[in-house]
């Protein structure tokens, strides 16, 4: 379910920009929204396994594409200061959402059934659908498009990005390249990724503006939102997990104890913003990047008995770190280009962080299988005779025979097997750690920019 969701969303942000040149942004919006809203009571009807994954990547086709639109539109209504408040909103909700995420599912599924995950999206859904066409005016839509199109490119793009999600996604499950369907999936999307960029470079008229690259704050802008999709998704996927694996939590219990972050995330905002007014947003930047360091530094010391109260300080961490870099990336990385180039690159902005976020996810994924199994080795081989605790631990439970019964070796294992799992969760932690502190010193390599004047929303 997720997987499919994810592939048809991925597919669908880099196009927004051209979709929305031929559509409007308002209509594409509203048709987004109302087609999200549809799909999500079809999810809630799903009759079994394969409608609901059907459904999914529905939902995630019609929908992704008001994720890089949002982005968009803030930065055409809005200019000067304005745009500081406007990236700390829009960047706060993006990366807030999926925190709050595990709040409100827990919630849903402790007082309710699973439909209600779905059911709570239409209310909102029909309301976005209705409101946003009376309300927006940016442009107008442009059907001559549909005609000159490039169709192959987009062809190429669909296989390249959705063969690369699948292997992101399924890869840990099946062990990556010893699988052929994972070695032919990451094949297929290397050939077709090589193709798309070269025609996509080469075309006179590309889907997405890959030459926006040569700026150089939306390539290093492109490049943060990256990092920034692996610390927000990889640390949403560990933190629940360790919840429930090694603590045992229910979703509620879960959803309670990660909540911290969203907290001071949104804290945060009104901080962020008298800071950008005054200060470089390269050094905010800097200062949150480094926050998310020693957030994920204090993950490292990790225990078996961590719960809401020992997350407090990493989370908090965490929560204005994630509010320090993703609204001064917004602004440096989009803030300097062109309104006619605005659509085309926040597509391709966005898919960078939801890039990050399945490699960050697929990695972490990866080091939970493999580092647990090291751990449990290392820490079965001192588990032997010439361990007093462990032959104090022992003695109660040994038979008339002189040997554990089974039940207490049982009981070893599920002991070593917890520590060996909460050591792994502490290497996934300060792996991502170390893809904050090695882009960190990147920031000052941005111009600083003042946001260009640009007509009103009512002009276009």
């Amino acid at each position: 379910m997720q997987t499919s969701y994810l592939i048809a969303e991925i597919i669908v942000i880099p196009l927004s920009g051209w979709l929305s040149k031929v559509f409007s942004t308002r209509w594409l919006f509203a048709g987004s929204a109302l087609g999200f809203t549809l799909t999500s009571l079809l999810c809630a009807l799903a009759w079994n396994i394969q409608s609901m994954i059907a459904f999914r990547a529905l939902q995630g086709f019609l929908g992704g594409s008001m994720i890089p639109m949002v982005f968009t539109t803030g930065f055409i209504y809005f200019d000067g200061k304005q745009r500081v408040v406007v990236a700390a909103t829009i960047g706060a909700i993006a990366s807030l959402a999926p925190t709050l995420g595990p709040v409100v599912g827990g919630w849903i599924t402790d007082i309710s059934s699973w439909p209600w995950l779905f059911y709570v999206n239409l209310v909102p859904g029909l309301f976005v659908a209705i409101v946003v066409p009376l309300m927006v005016r940016i442009d107008k839509p442009d059907l001559s498009l549909i005609k000159g199109a490039d169709y192959l490119a987009m062809l190429l793009m669909a296989v390249f990005l959705g063969c690369l999600e699948y292997t992101m996604e399924e890869g840990p499950r099946w062990n990556w390249f010893s699988d052929d369907t994972i070695l032919a999936t990451a094949w297929i999307s290397g050939l077709a990724g090589v193709a798309f960029i070269y025609r996509s470079l080469t075309g006179a008229n590309p889907i997405v503006d890959l030459r926006a690259l040569k700026e150089r704050n939306f390539a290093l802008g492109c490049l943060f939102s990256f990092v920034t999709g692996i610390g927000i998704f990889a640390t949403i996927y560990l933190t629940p997990l360790f919840l429930g694996r090694v603590r045992g939590f229910s979703a509620l219990d879960i959803g309670a104890a990660v909540f911290s972050t969203g907290i001071f995330q949104i804290c945060s905002i009104p901080l962020y913003a008298f800071l950008a007014r005054r200060y470089d947003l390269r050094w905010i930047l800097m200062v949150g990047m480094a926050m998310f360091v020693g957030s994920m530094w204090d993950f490292t010391a990790i225990t078996h008995d961590w719960g809401a109260h020992q997350l407090l300080l990493p989370q908090a961490l965490r929560g204005m770190g994630q509010q320090f870099c993703v609204a001064p990336t917004v602004t440096l990385a989009l803030g300097a280009l062109p309104p006619a180039r605005l659509k085309l690159a926040s597509g391709l902005f966005n898919l960078m962080r939801n890039l990050g976020g399945a490699i960050g996810i697929a990695a972490c994924a990866t080091v939970l299988n493999d580092r647990t199994n090291l751990h449990f080795q290392r820490l079965a081989e001192h588990l032997n005779g010439s361990n007093e605790a462990l032959n104090h631990w022992l003695v109660p439970a040994l038979d008339a025979t002189g040997k554990a019964s089974e039940q207490a070796l049982q009981q070893l294992w599920n002991l070593t097997y917890r520590e060996a799992l909460t050591m792994t969760f502490s290497d996934a932690f300060l792996l991502v750690g170390l893809c904050f502190a090695a882009t960190l010193l990147l920031a000052p390599l941005m111009h600083k920019i003042a946001p260009p004047s640009q007509p009103s929303a009512d002009s276009h």
